[in-house]
């Protein structure tokens, strides 16, 4: 569904800047930030993408701290392997 909402540019200190409301922002699940890209004549305001590996740091601290970070195989060597002394 395209809503259209007219709204006043006003002066941000040294820079202008609109005002969203929280609805619209709740709506489309706004948080803190957004990107902005310029698309010919218009503005177009979307969620950040994540980081893919986000949180990966802290979930893996959390695995090794409750002694689940145990190998679900063990080392194993390919064929032909025999012969490399590590």
């Amino acid at each position: 569904m395209k809503k259209q909402l007219h709204l006043q540019i006003r002066q941000i200190g040294n820079s202008r800047g609109v005002v969203i409301p929280k609805a619209i922002l709740e709506q489309v699940g706004f948080e803190d930030e957004a990107d902005l890209t310029v698309e010919g004549n218009r503005l177009v305001l979307s969620k950040p993408k994540k980081n893919l590996r986000e949180g990966w740091a802290e979930a893996s601290k959390a695995i090794a701290e409750a002694g689940e970070d145990s190998l679900v195989m063990g080392d194993f060597m390919n064929k032909g392997d025999e012969d490399w002394v590590w």
